[in-house]
């Protein structure tokens, strides 16, 4: 599948530690009903799926993407990725080296990477194989414990140095949403906005209702 600025619209990200009782796939089919635009598989934390259990799900995942005309985007797992023939693979500062990414992978699926920082998307700007850019926190979030806010400002700041469409991370909310476009984003990628929503619906119409100029 093509890459598309407009597929990083309303960006879930989630693995089975983030929706209880193995619920995942019935979660994400949900999701796509409603209208998401991207799916990023990220198993992480005490309970994450590993081995077997972590491919034949992704297996599922991916058939139910494609029904909706969705990427399937894995993080941080070549072996999975190529095992699945994945739309897209998602890298961290800290994962997997980007050109070792984009040697495994080749043309097959569009790259993803996360940049926080002004160097790191100087270096990035360098890798043409790279679709789009991850940038965050941009509000204080649990999922990213640790890791410095950047801010509207600061976010802004990176897009406008970024050669490639950048989809924004890090404490989205219903609340503060509203103001990502001003920053010149594609988009907003979300675990808790979503995966802890009371109406998952009404929360992924809201997110698509926000006109991103960037995302065409």
């Amino acid at each position: 599948m093509e890459f598309k600025p407009e597929m990083l619209q309303t960006y879930l990200i989630a693995g089975t530690a983030d929706v209880p009782d193995g619920q995942l796939f019935k979660f994400v089919e949900r999701a796509l009903k409603a209208g998401i635009t991207a799916f990023q598989y990220r198993e992480k934390g005490l309970y994450a799926l590993t081995g077997v259990a972590k491919a034949n799900l992704g297996k599922q995942l991916l058939v139910l993407c494609h029904d909706y005309d969705v990427p399937l985007i894995i993080d941080n797992d070549i072996d999975l990725a190529a095992q699945l023939h994945a739309d897209g693979i998602h890298v961290g500062q800290t994962d997997t080296d980007i050109r070792d990414v984009i040697k495994a992978v080749g043309p097959e699926m569009f790259v993803g990477l996360s940049c926080h920082t002004a160097a790191q998307i100087r270096v990035a700007n360098e890798v043409p194989e790279i679709s789009y850019i991850g940038s965050g926190a941009v509000f204080p979030s649990p999922s990213k414990h640790g890791s410095p806010v950047i801010g509207l400002a600061g976010l802004r700041d990176l897009v406008q140095l970024s050669r490639v469409p950048v989809v924004a991370i890090g404490g989205i909310d219903e609340t503060n949403i509203i103001d990502l476009p001003a920053t010149g984003v594609a988009g907003a990628s979300v675990i808790s906005m979503m995966t802890q929503s009371p109406n998952i619906e009404a929360t992924i119409a809201l997110m698509n209702q926000i006109q991103y100029l960037s995302a065409g």
